[in-house]
This record gives C-alpha cells, sequence and structure tokens, in this order.
C-alpha cells in the first residue's frame, strides 16, 4: 500500500475535505444529517470541511427541478441540486479530496471539475435502489428494477471512483454482487455522542414513572413506551408494528410513538386510531428532540424492510434501549440485535407481538440487556471512531492519486 504520509503531507497532517451533498440543509434526510454529523466531528478532530449543495453555508446551490423525478425524491425528504462550476472551483480550490454523496447530476459534475484541477475523489454509496423503487408505486413489482438501478449508479458516478464508504456489510455484499469494482470501506455512519442512556436521578425517576411495573397485578396500570423511528413510507413497514401492537396482550397499556414524516403520516394515523387502544404519536420530532425522547422510551422496535444501516436503531441502541429488528435480506439493521429476542421475520405481525409481550413481561431482562446494547453501540459505532476510519480511507485515496500522478510523469 503506498505511503499516505507522502501524498498527504503527514499522516497526522489536518485534511481539507470537500463534502459534496445535493440537499445539505434538509435534516430531514438521512443522508444530509449524517454528512452534517460527520462535517462536525471532521471539524472537531482538526480537519476543515467545506459542505457543499443546498442549503450549505458558504457553497450553497440552486434546486433542480426534475418532473415527477423532483416530487417522487421530496418524497424521501430529498432535493437535487444544480451543478455550478463556479461553485465548485471554489469550494474545491485548495482541497485535499472530494467526497461525493450521490450518483446523481451534481455528483457526477462535481467528479468532473475536481478531476479537472487534480483533486482526488471518493464517493459514499448511501442511497439503496430499493428505496427508490418503494417509492415509485408500482415500479417495485417489475422484476429487474433494483438491479438497473445499481447498474445505473454505477455508470453515472461509481466505477470512476477508486475508493467507496459502504455503510454496512449488507451494502457492501449487495454492490459486489451488482459488479462494482472499487474498494469499498464498510464505515458506520455512526451516531452523534448527544445519544446516550440516562443518568441523572431526575431521568431514573422520570423512567420509573414511564415503566412497567415488574408485579403482574400493577402492570394493567401502567404504560409501556414503545418507539419507532424512521420516514412513513412503505420500506419501513410501520404498519406492522401497529398491528403487533394491536395484536399483543398488553396493549391497553402500551403507548406508541412513531417519529417520523412521509407519504404514509394520514393513513398510519387512521390505521391507529382504528386498531389501538391507546392513541399513538405518530409524526415528525426534530433531531435534537430525539435524544430526550429516546432516553425515557422501554423498548425500540425497527420494522423496516429496506436499510443500508439504520441510523435509528442506532442511537436508539447507544440510548440504552433493547431493540426489537425485523431480520430482511435488505435491511441490515439486524446486525445490531445481540440477542436472538431482538429479531423477528421482517412483516410477521404475530411473531413481533410475541417479541414484544416476551420484553414487555421480562423487566429484569430488559434492564441487564439495555446497558449491553450501550456499551456494543460506543465500542464500535461511536462517531469520533467512524470518523477516524473514514479520514483514513481519505488518506489511503489521496496516497493512491499522488502515486498514479508520479506514476504518469
Amino acid at each position: 500500500m503506498p505511503d499516505s504520509s507522502n501524498a498527504a503531507g503527514g499522516a497526522d497532517k489536518p485534511l481539507t475535505i470537500a463534502l459534496v451533498v445535493d440537499s445539505v440543509g434538509n435534516r430531514g434526510n438521512g443522508t444530509s444529517n449524517s454528512a452534517l454529523q460527520y462535517a462536525r466531528e471532521l471539524e472537531n478532530q482538526g480537519h476543515h470541511v467545506r459542505l457543499v449543495g443546498v442549503g450549505a453555508p458558504d457553497y450553497s446551490v440552486e434546486v433542480h427541478h426534475l418532473p415527477f423525478i423532483s416530487w417522487l425524491a421530496a418524497k424521501q425528504q430529498m432535493q437535487f441540486a444544480e451543478p455550478d462550476d463556479a461553485v465548485f472551483r471554489r469550494a474545491f480550490a485548495g482541497a485535499d479530496v472530494v467526497h461525493i454523496y450521490m450518483p446523481f447530476k451534481f455528483g457526477r459534475h462535481a467528479l468532473a471539475v475536481a478531476r479537472s484541477m487534480g483533486i482526488p475523489v471518493t464517493a459514499g454509496f448511501h442511497l439503496q435502489p430499493e428505496n427508490v423503487t418503494y417509492s415509485a408505486g408500482p415500479l417495485r413489482y417489475i422484476p429487474g428494477i433494483p438491479s438497473l438501478i445499481y447498474y445505473l449508479f454505477d455508470f453515472w458516478l461509481y466505477r470512476h471512483i477508486g475508493h467507496i464508504h459502504t455503510p454496512s456489510e449488507m451494502i457492501a455484499r449487495q454492490l459486489r454482487s451488482h459488479g462494482y469494482h472499487a474498494r469499498l470501506h464498510v464505515i458506520s455512519n455512526g451516531y452523534s455522542v448527544r445519544f446516550r442512556p440516562k443518568e441523572t436521578q431526575s431521568d431514573n425517576k422520570q423512567r420509573n414513572n414511564n415503566h412497567v411495573s415488574n408485579k403482574d397485578d400493577e402492570r394493567s396500570e401502567n404504560v409501556f413506551h414503545i418507539i419507532a423511528s424512521g420516514r412513513l413510507s412503505h420500506e419501513k413497514d410501520h404498519e406492522t408494528l401497529i398491528r403487533a401492537v394491536a395484536l399483543s396482550k398488553h396493549a391497553k397499556q402500551i403507548d406508541l410513538t412513531i417519529c417520523g414524516t412521509g407519504p404514509l403520516q394520514r393513513r398510519l394515523r387512521r390505521l391507529a386510531k382504528r386498531l389501538l387502544p391507546k392513541p399513538a404519536h405518530i409524526g415528525f420530532h426534530p433531531n435534537e428532540d430525539m435524544p430526550n425522547l429516546l432516553r425515557q422510551a422501554d423498548l425500540l422496535v425497527h420494522p423496516s424492510i429496506v436499510d443500508i444501516e439504520s441510523l435509528s436503531v442506532l442511537e436508539g441502541i447507544a440510548s440504552g434501549l433493547v431493540p426489537v429488528i425485523a431480520d430482511s435480506p435488505l435491511s441490515a439493521a439486524s446486525q445490531f440485535a445481540l440477542t436472538d429476542s431482538s429479531v423477528f421475520p421482517a412483516r410477521n405481525v404475530k411473531a413481533l407481538a410475541r417479541r414484544i409481550d416476551w420484553w414487555i413481561e421480562h423487566p429484569q431482562e430488559r434492564a441487564e440487556w439495555g446497558p449491553k446494547y450501550a456499551q456494543e453501540a460506543r465500542e464500535k459505532y461511536a462517531l469520533p471512531h467512524c470518523v477516524r476510519q473514514f479520514v483514513a480511507m481519505e488518506r489511503e485515496a489521496i496516497a493512491d492519486a499522488a502515486t498514479t500522478k508520479s506514476h504518469r510523469h
């Protein structure tokens, strides 16, 4: 492997990194949130970050409107950015490396400008093709459409990139199976240290007020708080969660909160109102409110069938919650499960209801597993650790580019 210390001016030299994200300012989008988190942590670690995209503080561009496609993307809290050569050249001037988040027109143009300036380029794979098809109505029932999208993403951007950040082993396997040949770096998107288990006496008192009593005869008088988080869309499958809560033996004591926004919000609210004995809370919550909200819950349920990684599960387990996660071949989220009791077959309402009932009826096990999950999150997925891995990838790409350049000359 080339010595990146020579190429980058020293292994500890702070890097100047341009992060190209179509929609920087939309915090309802998971990719935007991840980019902003990485940017803050990169700065904390002494590097210099230039965010480029719609809503960026210093290098902002206009929205690129596409008939129908922009409407479809808006359902996923996404916007497309309009390429701007002048902004790109200003943002990339003096940068050590450019990192591109999306394979669309904006990212492809950024690649061309960076290459013309002799700047190394890396990319991240953050949009699962199945996220596209599940939002496109009947399109998802046409065989081969996801494979076509994998091919298009590769053709548009990724085959021109030497180093790709993939947030999970699952999506890395998908890329390999679809013919991607770049060096894949499996690095979690990580979670912010704002998400941590409750520690203060007042927190514990609040939890005791909300927690289900250990005594069977007192359960019916107490509330058990289940929380889920994610886009309110078909692939996140919150309908299975609502139906499972309705089927639970303890439905009358379950307080259900589903945090998110999306095209199915009204449908899910109507379903919950029709099936559940207690009102459910379904809708958007600002990211800054999520740490406290998670710390007051008793159980995290993640029924999603499509996930490149799942930041919501990471944030939940980091907050000390035991998760119950759908096991789906298109979702990496089940990688976070530490016990079989934290997994259920995707879309299986009865199996999820059984898991929920088991955790309600075993408070001691919940109390034991919560800290284990929080420790697992701290050791493997804390944002500072993930960003250091990301920087190592960038240094490797810089070194490779320098070696290639020297061979040409």
